[in-house]
């Protein structure tokens, strides 16, 4: 089986990186985590060279699910967060459809569901 040119020159096979890079942007592991996590299953690499996939990959990886997108579905959930930034609470609203994607996103200083939801 031939390597697409996208990994070319690279040591691991694609199945490797894709885990890897998988890894870190689903669970949002650091990159050391992910390199414990591969040595337990006897892959033996750096974390050095899963940071460089991941801002290699990373956005590739996403470019092709974005353009795979169907849409997002018919229903809405709002979701309400309360964080703070800078030691002042604000509130962050999430728009979530049936299949849990996030549609968007609204923060706001005062908490006005009224306003959030004109802004969905």
């Amino acid at each position: 089986m031939t390597q697409p040119k996208l990994y070319k020159r690279h040591r691991f096979p694609p199945e490797i990186i894709q885990y890897a890079v998988w890894l870190y942007h689903r669970f949002a592991l650091s990159h050391r985590d992910i390199e414990d996590l591969m040595s337990q299953r006897g892959v033996e690499v750096s974390y050095e060279a899963i940071r460089l996939w991941c801002n290699k990959f990373g956005p590739k990886y996403a470019q092709r699910l974005r353009r795979k997108h169907q849409g997002y579905g018919d229903t809405f959930f709002i979701d309400e967060v309360f964080v703070k930034i800078q030691g002042k609470q604000h509130y962050l609203w999430r728009a979530v459809d049936q299949d849990g994607e996030v549609v968007d996103v609204f923060l706001q200083k005062r908490r006005d569901g009224k306003a959030a939801k004109r802004f969905f």
